[in-house]
Order: structure tokens, then sequence, then C-alpha cells
């Protein structure tokens, strides 16, 4: 017998036990806190799993069928020109406009199909934190030298982390290095163009459908927000034409399934999400019909929901019952206590606002109001800056998925790193504003 497996098991079922009988559900706080983690899964489930995650675990699909494991290794894998990799990998924020958790089924495919660790962690942590929206609302909400800072910080952040974790397990790298030239690698069906021009409106579909409500009510972003689901369903028509000319799935198929979006979009046109669900629903079934490459992606696609949904809902629970929601910033831990240690510009605030940050959850764009409310009540400019640079890239719901696919020893050391960098970076910056 295992005693130790035992052990383990015998301690998390005390451990469970202990919660239970101590739990304080008559008292308010408990109460407020229990009420938090809910309406933050409620939140996220409305506001975020179908128009961030869905979107994202089919572009993570085309990445693992429709993208040559040779061109993940050419491009990223452990032999690949480093300064080619690391910028492409460090710059991808810009493009895709995803959250700490949106990004985990693509850093998640790059990764298995044989990317380095340096540029798949690079990739990991500059998706969310390089987002181009939130790095323009931050300049105009918090102010021009945090967004200049914020987005320097996190474009050195990629790269200086990833080089430092191919460093760490370069051993491992090498051994990677070796194997990936004798491995039968399976080249491209179709031209490249055409497979980076699916990928282009997936993501196209993915960042307009999530654009966000700028301050103003005029102006170009304005005016992009206002038009934003007329803008998706433009690239919806070049995701149903790329559907039937560069991924061959069947042209009635294909066109049964526009006809439900259109007839959707009509009886429900001010409610936009409803075609969207109804566009997704028709991709599925689209897929599930098909057979060879289309029905795999799907399988794909799945494949990711499957593993990464059960750890996100479960990470989002306990990122609300610990620190809030949006609606009720009244988690276990209270909020006056997180403003009174992120006063000043001191080692400890800094450190302090890195870690909260790190376990945080920051949906796209979130990280601003409440990063400005955190300031209004005298937080440090330079623990603002850690936490701009640690949360949004990383965050518990994160960290338990990224576990699951590099491993704990690998994901602590990754963790450290953006906690450890942030810090640093906010008391520098602390210091010279």
């Amino acid at each position: 017998m295992d005693w130790k497996e035992q052990y383990k098991s015998f301690l998390w079922i005390l451990g469970f036990f202990l919660f239970a009988y101590f739990m304080p559900i008559e008292e308010p706080f408990f109460k407020s806190a229990i009420y938090s983690a809910f309406n933050l899964a409620k939140w996220y489930a409305q506001e975020h799993v179908l128009l961030c995650l869905i979107p994202a675990f089919f572009i993570a699909g085309v990445i693992s069928v429709f993208v040559s494991q040779a061109s993940v290794v050419k491009y990223f894998g452990a032999k690949a020109k480093k300064w080619f990799a690391y910028l492409i990998a460090s710059i991808s924020g810009t493009i895709l406009a995803v959250c700490s958790c949106t990004v985990l089924p693509l850093f998640s495919s790059i990764y298995k199909r044989g990317a380095g660790l340096g540029p798949a962690v690079a990739f990991l942590y500059s998706g969310p934190a390089i987002n181009i929206l939130a790095i323009i609302l931050t300049a105009r909400v918090l102010g021009f030298e945090l967004g200049i800072a914020r987005i320097v910080g996190a474009v050195l952040f990629s790269i200086v982390i990833g080089l430092i974790m191919a460093f760490i397990y370069r051993k491992e790298e090498a051994v990677k290095a070796d194997l990936q030239p004798v491995t039968p690698l399976m080249q491209e069906d179709r031209p490249l163009w055409q497979t980076l021009f699916h990928f282009f409106v997936l993501v196209a579909i993915l960042v307009f459908a999530n654009w966000g409500k700028p301050s103003a009510q005029d102006g170009f972003w304005y005016f992009v927000f206002a038009n934003k689901w007329f803008i998706t369903a433009l690239f919806g028509i070049g995701f149903a034409v790329s559907l039937m000319f560069v991924i061959k799935v069947k042209k009635l198929y294909v066109l049964l399934g526009t006809t439900a979006v259109v007839i959707a979009s009509v009886l429900f046109y001010s409610q936009p999400m409803i075609p969207f669900v109804v566009a997704v629903v028709a991709t599925t079934l689209i897929l599930t019909f098909s057979e060879d490459e289309p029905n795999q992606w799907l399988g794909e696609t799945w494949g990711f929901a499957r593993q990464i949904i059960p750890l996100l809902g479960a990470g989002v629970l306990l990122a609300g019952f610990m620190l809030g929601s949006h609606e009720n910033p009244r988690g276990i831990i209270p909020n006056g206590w997180i403003v009174a240690l992120v006063g000043g510009n001191s080692p400890f605030s800094n450190f302090f606002a890195s870690f909260v940050g790190a376990f945080m959850y920051f949906a796209t764009l979130t990280e601003i109001p409440i990063l400005q409310g955190l300031i209004n009540s005298g937080m440090g400019k330079g623990p603002a800056l850690a936490m701009l640079l640690a949360g949004p890239a990383l965050s518990l719901p994160n960290m338990l998925v990224i576990k699951s696919i590099m491993g704990t020893q690998k994901t602590v050391v990754y963790v450290s790193l953006v906690i450890i960098m942030a810090t640093i970076t906010g008391l520098i910056y602390g210091s010279l504003f």
C-alpha cells in the first residue's frame, strides 16, 4: 500500500471536514464571500465564456490541426532563431487581446506542438499582458506615463521571463531540440496564407466581439464599439467563406448554418448574444457531421474545453470567495486590508500588490477600474504598476491550468518570476514618479 498517497487523501478529507465543521455560515462576512464567489462565477459565465473562451478554444484547435508541428518547431521550437521566436511571442498580445484564462488554450496548443519553453512562456505572459485595448485605456484612465510603463514593462517581462525559464530548464530543452529533428513532422496540406486567413478571421471575431466601451462617447474607438457586432458579422461572413474554401466543409452545411445565424440576427436584432450562440452551435454541428480535418478540429477544440473549463470554474469560485467580485468587492479577505497594505512605495507594498494581483482574476480591461478605485483609496503608483504587470497575466484559475500543462515546478518558477519582476519594476517606477 502506498501510505504517502493514503495520507494525502486523508489530509484532503480532514481539511474539508475541518472547514465544514468550523464554517462561520451565520457571519455576514462569510455570507458575503459566498455570494461573491457565485456572483463572480455567474458574471464570468455570462460575459466571458461565450465571447472569449469559446472562440479561443476554436483558435487553439486551429493551431493543433491546421498548423503543422513542423511550422511550430520552425518558428518557436528549441532550435528556432531565438530573436525571431521571442519577438513574435512578446508582441502577440497586441493582436490577440485576451485575458489570463483565454490565452491558456492557445498556449497549451503551441506548447504541445513543440514550441520551445522560452518562447511559449513569453507568449503565455504577453498574450494577456500587452492587450492593446487595455494599454490604451490604462493611458487614458490612469495616466499616460503608467500606460507607457505598462507596455514597456510587459514586453520586457515576456522576453526576460522566457529567457530565464529557457535557461533554468536548458538541459530539458536541449533534449527536446535533439529529439525534434528525428520526429516525423507533418507538412501543411494547404498554402500557409489560407491557414493564416482562417486564423485571422477567428482572432478578429474574438477581438471585436469583446470590444469594450471607451470612456469617451465619440471618436474612433467609440465608433468601433458602437458597430462592433456589425464588424463581427462581417468577419463571420469571412469565417463562412473560409469554412467552405479553406477548410473544405460541405457548402450545403455552411449555407444552412449561415441561414440559421441570419434568421437569428433578424429575429433578435437587439440581442446580439443570441445570434452569436446560434453561430457557435451551427459551427459545432457543421464540424460534427464533417469528416477528416474539420472533425478533428472539433475534437481538439473539445479537448481543450474539457481540460480547462473545470479547473477554470473552480479557480473563479475560489478567487471570488477570497477576494470578492466586481459587484460585491467583499471577499473573505477585507478590501480595507489590501488598500492599507499597498499604500506608498515600500518593497513590501510592491510585493504585496504583485502577489495579490497574481492571484486575483482580471478579465480583459477589468483591471483598470479596479486599479482606479484602489489608487483613489490611496494605492501608490509603484504598487499600481506592479499589480498591472502581475495581475492581468496571472490568476488563480490561470495557475491551476498552467500546472496541468507544464507541471508544478515550472508553474511555481514562472509565477515567482512574474511576482519578483513586478515587485522590482513597481519599486523603481514608484521611486521615479
